[in-house]
């Protein structure tokens, strides 16, 4: 059955060996690497790592889903972790709020030991916070709500192939900080994903659901009349057309960001 059989939904979660990332069998290092768990940490008591969160189960490793803004501690060393993911949320990196400010500064920890960081919309802008850019609204208005096409550089395009539209969710954008390359670009909102180092920001959602996007566009509709955002019909309609190839790329792309890890 082809990759784009529209046959299958889009959000089951099958084997493709293109987007596993033990392939023809494992070593001895690469299974031993495989039992260290990868940190999720999230911001609301209902938030899933969704398509991130399948990914790595399906490929072995064990998730360590953490709360901060709920009291959940955040570790002093990524030693006995694979690699860390910070999501999205209805929060501003420039809150105040202490779990925000500490989430910001923990993220030196990834850094200073250099194991894989991926930060996702919220985790992106605090990654660039913490490097020394800015996160600020669009100047007029705007704001991303749904399917949206990005155009990788061509830094980005030596990285990837990349998907020609992606899940957005985000009043806010951020800037490159002067230490990081920009990877992908956008219309609204110019700087979508930059690399600093084995750090990874992604302003879009590669984790999104089609469940997650149905709660999201049901219980945030008010948000859909904003400047800028896509009609709720649109959102099902672009997960239809865009979702799967969203979804493969993803795999892709944690794929080559494990890896970093193993060598």
């Amino acid at each position: 059955m082809a990759f784009t059989d529209m046959h299958k939904r889009i959000d089951d979660l099958y084997y493709d060996p293109r987007t596993t990332l033990w392939g023809g069998g494992a070593s001895a290092e690469l299974e031993n690497f495989r039992r260290l768990p990868v940190l999720m940490i999230v911001h609301q008591q209902q938030s899933s790592p969704g398509h991130v969160g399948n990914w790595f189960q399906a490929n072995g490793f064990k998730l360590d889903i953490r709360r901060p803004r709920y009291g959940d501690p955040l570790p002093e060393t990524l030693e006995d972790h694979a690699g860390a993911v910070i999501f999205g949320g209805p929060q501003s990196a420039n809150d105040t709020d202490d779990f925000i400010r500490r989430e910001i500064d923990w993220i030196g920890v990834a850094l200073k030991e250099e194991k894989p960081f991926l930060g996702i919309c919220l985790g992106a802008q605090m990654l660039a916070l913490h490097l020394g850019g800015q996160v600020r609204a669009h100047a007029e208005g705007f704001v991303e709500h749904g399917y949206y096409p990005i155009r990788p550089t061509q830094q980005g395009s030596e990285v990837l192939n990349w998907p020609d539209h992606v899940y957005q969710w985000h009043r806010e954008g951020f800037t490159v900080p002067e230490t990081s390359v920009l990877l992908a670009e956008g219309d609204y909102f110019p700087h979508q994903a930059f690399r600093h180092g084995e750090a990874f920001a992604l302003q879009f959602h590669p984790e999104i659901t089609q469940m997650v996007m149905n709660r999201w566009v049901t219980r945030s509709a008010y948000r859909l009349v904003m400047p800028g955002a896509r009609p709720g019909p649109a959102h099902r309609s672009g997960h239809l057309h865009y979702g799967q190839r969203q979804r493969h790329w993803l795999g892709e792309f944690l794929t080559k960001w494990v890896r970093v890890a193993i060598r």
